[in-house]
């Protein structure tokens, strides 16, 4: 990555409020009186406090702490949990998240027929959804969850039932909301990054994704030992480049073409030219020198600053 940031990598005349489609997202429901129960002990945060006006952005990890799916999830009553996650990991997901159920009153079901998944930006977000980020709002039968916001744009998911009417707003493309996204810098978990990173390497500490106070879930040794020991060489980096870039591509420092630096982990065309990318990076290398999309003499990349601060420690 070149050390400099972008001059401006946001396109004029962007769109400031629709609602888009969001296909590439399926729901995992978890129905029961132990629902909440069962998915405290397999993910990243903490459900068993999960109250009706909140989410959590969390992760499903394997022993190894190593991500194997990312969630928004949020209650739509005391014993009925919804997940919202990429619909590629979602029916692998599924299947491993059963085999931990055993004893435990939970139900789990693939529901994405059962609702419809839309992205509001700007003035389609409703003004009575709360200010913080993972609050959550009800608007009749559909739940709508505040995300982090991208380019001063406030955003949410809108989760409803496949019969319900569509939320109001102007229409938007969901290449768009895609970019908006990749431009929040909270990544979603993809299969191209399966198993391809602990929870800090996407910063997920730092936006609300981990919660280091609960009790045991898969992985969780390994995951506070990055935390607190210091172990932690890779972040998450907000970066533009020219050519297309795709999740699980390589990204190269230019002093080492044989091994990889980095991975792309979600990434989407920029309106104004060339691509944005959340990218999972060595600290070393993005502290000097350049880095190059797919090898050491790829197309440069470079910095576009991340929208929030990164937790130093908890």
């Amino acid at each position: 990555m070149s050390n400099s940031t972008m001059p401006n990598s946001t396109p004029q005349g962007l769109a400031t409020a629709g609602v888009a489609p969001l296909s590439h997202l399926g729901v995992i429901r978890v129905e029961g009186e132990e629902a909440a129960k069962f998915l405290q002990g397999q993910l990243t945060q903490d459900f068993a406090l999960l109250g009706l006006s909140e989410a959590r952005l969390a992760a499903f990890c394997s022993a190894k702490g190593r991500m194997q799916a990312s969630f928004v999830g949020f209650k739509r009553s005391h014993d009925e949990i919804l997940l919202v996650c990429s619909r590629d990991l979602l029916s692998a997901t599924l299947k491993r998240l059963s085999m931990f159920v055993l004893r435990a009153k939970a139900r789990l079901s693939d529901a994405s027929d059962a609702f419809t998944v839309f992205g509001l930006v700007g003035q389609a977000v409703p003004a009575a959804l709360p200010a913080p980020s993972w609050s959550q709002w009800r608007d009749g039968d559909a739940s709508v969850v505040r995300l982090y916001p991208a380019e001063g744009l406030a955003r949410a998911l809108w989760v409803a039932p496949a019969n319900s009417d569509s939320p109001q707003g102007e229409a938007m493309a969901e290449p768009l909301w895609q970019w908006l996204d990749v431009r929040s810098g909270v990544a979603t978990v993809s299969q191209p990054v399966f198993e391809a990173f602990v929870p800090q390497m996407l910063n997920y500490e730092s936006v609300g994704g981990v919660n280091f106070k609960k009790g045991c879930y898969p992985g969780q040794e390994v995951v506070a030992r990055s935390q607190f020991r210091g172990t932690l060489k890779r972040r998450a980096y907000l970066a533009h480049g020219p050519a297309p870039m795709a999740p699980g591509d390589e990204v190269f420092h230019e002093s080492d073409a044989e091994q990889p630096c980095g991975t792309v982990v979600q990434a989407a065309t920029n309106p104004a030219g060339g691509w944005d990318a959340i990218v999972s990076l060595q600290t070393s290398a993005a502290a000097q020198g350049t880095v190059r999309a797919g090898r050491a003499d790829g197309p440069a990349l470079q910095w576009l600053p991340l929208p929030y601060p990164l937790l130093d420690d908890i």
